[in-house]
């Protein structure tokens, strides 16, 4: 990653300290400013503040270069690094590079099979991520990942298909400038689909055939919660490291943008890296990289430990519980 782009990148607006209740001995202190932001698929809306969706619908030539192009002179296409999910409070989860630039994709383009249609001045306006080094961080599903080979012969990096490109405005952690321009490209989503915003609450509560009343995300992801960790006196998350890749740790969501889940102990807490992940009934809740589509449970009962929450925050099914 060039040092330019590194330092254009690295800036992020801090969390508010939330007003809450000390019931689960919660330290109730504001996250880092950078860490609170990539928490995974589920990261609330609210959590992440940004400049501003973009929605300039710029006419021309229908690569959104304002009729002009990029004022300035092409670089060197900076490593895409670990792919983040960030929460943007327009668009909902989005797609972003290591450095935290949002990633776009293009209507012009193909995803079966994958193919780009913008070369030459669109390509400094839109600047192709390369595959090189991509990685699948935490709540991106590494089989969507893939390249295609341009016609310059480099790869580029591709999300479910789409040519993944960065925007030349965009300077910032967080910036969004490129949504909707030239009515063509759109902020990806981790599943490569266009990033929007679910009707959903943040978080609220399904009723499912098999498991009775369980409680969703705002995209409609089924939450779980890990019996390995612990609720008193204080929330604790047990699950690091790998085990975030599979459960991705819920951000925190206001209390007022729940429907239907238990108020006692609905709070974020800080966990040890320095990230706020949402509890219910002060028990940390995921959601699990194996469910593809709302409705899905497939981290049911898996390893014995992880089970679908409750409104109240029990698990849903757990032995003896």
């Amino acid at each position: 990653m060039k040092t330019s782009w590194r330092t254009a990148s690295l800036v992020a607006t801090a969390a508010s300290v939330l007003a809450l209740t000390t019931a689960c001995g919660q330290d109730n202190s504001a996250a880092p400013a950078a860490a609170a932001q990539n928490v995974g698929a589920t990261a609330a809306a609210g959590d992440y503040s940004s400049p501003g969706a973009g929605t300039a619908t710029a006419a021309g030539n229908g690569y959104g270069a304002d009729g002009s192009q990029a004022s300035s002179s092409p670089t060197v296409a900076a490593p895409a690094g670990k792919l983040t999910v960030a929460s943007n409070p327009d668009l909902g989860s989005v797609l972003t590079d290591g450095s935290g630039l949002t990633l776009y994709r293009f209507d012009k383009d193909t995803a079966n099979p994958p193919s780009s249609n913008c070369a030459g001045s669109c390509a400094t306006t839109w600047p192709p991520v390369p595959a090189d080094d991509a990685s699948a961080g935490a709540g991106i599903d590494k089989a969507l990942l893939g390249e295609v080979t341009r016609a310059d012969g480099t790869k580029q990096l591709t999300v479910g298909g789409w040519p993944a490109y960065r925007y030349a405005k965009d300077v910032n952690s967080g910036d969004v400038n490129g949504q909707g321009v030239g009515g063509k490209w759109f902020a990806l989503a981790p599943t490569g689909k266009k990033a929007k915003v679910s009707d959903l609450p943040g978080l609220s509560v399904r009723e499912d055939p098999k498991l009775g009343e369980v409680v969703v995300d705002k995209n409609g992801m089924t939450v779980y919660r890990f019996l390995k960790d612990q609720a008193w006196p204080k929330s604790v998350s047990n699950c690091t490291g790998a085990c975030l890749e599979k459960w991705p740790a819920v951000g925190p969501v206001n209390a007022d943008d729940t429907e239907g889940v238990k108020k006692k102990g609905l709070m974020p807490f800080t966990r040890p890296d320095g990230v706020r992940q949402m509890s219910v009934n002060c028990w940390p809740i995921y959601t699990f990289s194996g469910d593809k589509a709302p409705g899905d449970t497939n981290g049911q009962g898996v390893g014995g430990t992880w089970y679908a929450v409750s409104p109240d925050g029990k698990p849903v099914g757990a032995p003896g519980k």
